[in-house]
């Protein structure tokens, strides 16, 4: 079982290759152009609307549309409520971003955790723009930056996806539980990694995510070198975990590795989906509005099924 590997980019949107990227140094301004084209771009979605069924009421404030105003409410209680749908109910969407040594890893000129970073700027500036709470916590071995989900917590999410370094060994299990502990609210957790480890330490580190409630996506990001193996001459290949180094002829590996991964990704899919935990696969040389394309996809899927 192979993951599906996204080539297309969606017609109209400005940014299509992902190394322009790297000349924006503010995070915030990449993040708003890129979404603002890929609206721009999708002239009418199915996706964007989310979804019109009715959610509940709350009490009608200052300031309220008069229009959203349950009349038949009004009538039975003499006080004015509003209702409210599901596209205006905010929800709590956390972002856990892998900023382990492995992620430092690009073979052209674009690295996973630069990636990673800017596709993760992307949906949070996305969630917040449909008013969603956004937090983040960026993890290595241990959990570093942590910003909890809020309305008003859009730039600190992003000054936190700006200082992200590669910097430790990678360790799932400890930071996703730690950010499960964290979370209180039911809401959407979005995981960005290149998930190098045992599949079963995957699941495991998202089983406690998944038994309280949360909706789980899974970003896996990968390099174009290591999904093709274009690699030709004798050379050391080094572990940016470990540090160690062995040497390899790759006309001999190729079969190898190629198998190894298509039998890695295919396990991590299968047990994620079985989890009811949504698995899309992303190659740093794929268009943003395409992983956001994705993204809202995904969103779309899921609210329709819950109607």
């Amino acid at each position: 079982m192979r993951a599906k590997i996204v080539s297309k980019a969606v017609p109209g949107t400005q940014f299509l290759d992902p190394t322009v990227l790297t000349r924006i140094g503010n995070l915030e301004l990449l993040a708003s152009s890129v979404v603002e084209g890929f609206i721009a771009g999708m002239h009418s979605s199915p996706f964007l609307g989310l979804s019109l069924d009715f959610a509940a009421h709350r009490e009608y404030m200052p300031g309220d549309d008069i229009r959203n105003v349950d009349w038949k409410v009004y009538a039975r209680t003499d006080r004015f409520y509003i209702k409210e749908y599901e596209a205006e109910t905010n929800a709590n969407v956390f972002f856990a971003l892998d900023s382990s040594r492995s992620m430092s890893y690009g073979s052209q000129g674009i690295t996973k955790l630069e990636y990673a970073k800017y596709l993760t700027a992307c949906l949070a500036y996305l969630s917040a723009s449909q008013r969603d709470r956004v937090g983040a916590a960026v993890f290595g071995e241990t959990l570093g930056d942590y910003v909890r989900p809020s309305v008003r917590n859009r730039r600190l999410v992003l000054a936190a996806l700006d200082r992200a370094e590669a910097t430790e060994a990678g360790d799932l299990v400890k930071p996703l539980t730690q950010i499960a502990e964290s979370l209180v609210r039911k809401g959407i957790v979005v995981l960005i990694s290149d998930l190098y480890a045992d599949p079963r330490e995957v699941i495991k580190s998202l089983g406690a995510l998944r038994t309280k409630g949360h909706d789980v996506i899974v970003f896996q990001i990968l390099d174009p070198a290591e999904v093709d193996f274009p690699f030709d001459a004798p050379r050391s290949f080094e572990d940016l975990e470990t540090g160690e180094r062995l040497p390899v002829t790759p006309d001999d590996m190729r079969d190898e590795y190629m198998s190894l991964l298509e039998g890695h990704v295919g396990e991590l899919s299968k047990l994620l989906v079985d989890h009811r935990i949504d698995h899309e696969l992303v190659v740093t040389s794929t268009p943003l509005d395409a992983a956001l394309f994705q993204y809202l996809s995904y969103r779309g899927r899921r609210l329709k099924g819950k109607s």
